[in-house]
């Protein structure tokens, strides 16, 4: 959605907003969630050993090359299709896989990684960082947003 909030699907009059609801407990249709957003990167849920995050991979665009030293890192995709490629070094990604609706990707700590939407429309997903990656309340609505 382009507004700050998704549908509760168990109650669709409801509207939950889409903002950091950690470290508090914390319950949710994560496939309905992933669905609906749309900003680039949003923190749905950050504790102090575990972050959630949704995302939404405009077509023919991609997560970005990174690399996270000291945590492990795991990714469903929801919706859509695309390419998740890892290596040892950033100019040696020897791991190359599809990925499609309901797809997990395992990505251990220090390896390098990227995802790249292939399809039409947008890659939806959700990522869990052990520990976090982001402040607590992160949103980039673009990308670009992100890059800054």
């Amino acid at each position: 959605m382009s507004d700050d909030y998704i549908i509760d699907p168990r109650n669709p009059k409801r509207l939950i907003q889409l903002r950091d609801y950690g470290p508090c407990p914390f319950v949710i249709n994560i496939e309905a969630a992933t669905k609906q957003n749309d900003y680039y990167r949003v923190a749905l849920w950050t504790g102090e050993y575990l972050q959630l995050t949704l995302m939404s991979i405009e077509a023919g665009d991609d997560i970005g090359l990174e690399v996270h030293p000291d945590h492990d890192q795991f990714i469903r995709i929801e919706r859509g299709q695309g390419i998740v490629v890892m290596g040892d070094r950033r100019d040696q990604l020897n791991f190359q896989e599809r990925v499609y609706n309901g797809s997990a990707i395992f990505i251990p700590a220090d390896k390098w990684h990227n995802v790249i939407n292939t399809g039409r429309r947008p890659l939806k997903l959700y990522s869990i960082y052990a520990p976090p990656e982001h402040p607590r309340g992160t949103v980039h609505e673009t990308k670009e947003d992100a890059e800054e």
